[in-house]
């Protein structure tokens, strides 16, 4: 018998997936970081071309091939922290101009840490939506976004899948001669809803533990590969969202080829 389709599919190969939103088709990316390059030379002196134009085009290939009606980025579109500027704000506006202009694509925005100020940029523009920073529910209620830098809004919880970015998951898998390689990975588990949600919270009291079909996470990768990641399958990298990994003890990682390589922790 065939797998039915999950609400959200990952398109193979790429740190992408496509979510059916009822009357629209929406391609999700996490963590784009417009202008990494500026950041990197004055966060950490490290000196590297400017890729925002092989980053824009990717993104418009992905949604041509997905004949996505909907772009949403699950946060950290850009990369500083303050409001965008300079190199970023350029790379920015450029993505505008091609994704929702051009293309007539709507973009939908779950700020990230490093969106602080992006509504300065975004805010009054047209085709673009600024969710809150504890996320939304999409659609008919089924996909609820968030980019996982905070504790999701209750609200969060009543969708049938929950999507994420910020962690930026990677597995570290090394050889019987004790080389290693680093690759991009989606994570995927039913969500401990009690873990979800700040402790203490007047929701979290009233929330049931012994929901019979909670919602499922999906972690994103990151869209940017120059923007590093956690490890996930080594004990001494700590998770970086609030609620990780306890909010999804049983998840199962993916490569982006599709390749299930089992629980996360046994990787």
């Amino acid at each position: 018998m065939a797998r039915p389709p999950r609400a959200v599919e990952p398109v193979a190969g790429e740190p992408a997936a496509t979510a059916d939103l009822g009357d629209e088709r929406a391609l999700l990316v996490a963590d784009y970081h417009a202008g990494i390059e500026q950041g990197l030379r004055y966060e950490r002196g490290v000196e590297l071309p400017n890729n925002a134009t092989e980053r824009r085009q990717r993104l418009l290939a992905l949604l041509t091939e997905t004949d996505a009606d909907r772009l949403v980025v699950l946060g950290d579109l850009g990369h500083q922290i303050g409001e965008p500027a300079g190199v970023e704000g350029d790379e920015l506006d450029a993505l505008y101009e091609a994704v929702v202009v051009d293309q007539g694509v709507e973009l939908t925005i779950a700020p990230g840490n490093h969106d602080g100020d992006l509504d300065a940029l975004f805010g009054d523009r047209d085709g673009v939506t600024m969710l809150p920073a504890s996320g939304d529910v999409l659609g008919d209620g089924e996909i609820g976004v968030v980019h996982g830098h905070t504790w999701p809004d209750p609200e969060v919880l009543s969708a049938t899948t929950i999507c994420m970015g910020h962690e930026h998951p990677q597995v570290k898998l090394e050889d019987s001669v004790g080389g290693h390689r680093v690759e991009s990975a989606w994570l995927r588990g039913r969500v401990d809803p009690a873990a979800m949600l700040e402790s203490g919270t007047e929701e979290s009291a009233e929330l049931p533990t012994d929901a019979t079909d909670p919602p499922e996470l999906v972690v994103c990768p990151a869209f940017n590969d120059r923007s590093g990641g956690t490890w996930i399958n080594v004990e001494e990298q700590g998770f970086l969202a609030p609620f990780l990994p306890a909010a999804i003890p049983d998840a199962e990682c993916y490569l982006l080829d599709g390749t299930r390589l089992g629980p996360f922790r046994a990787v």
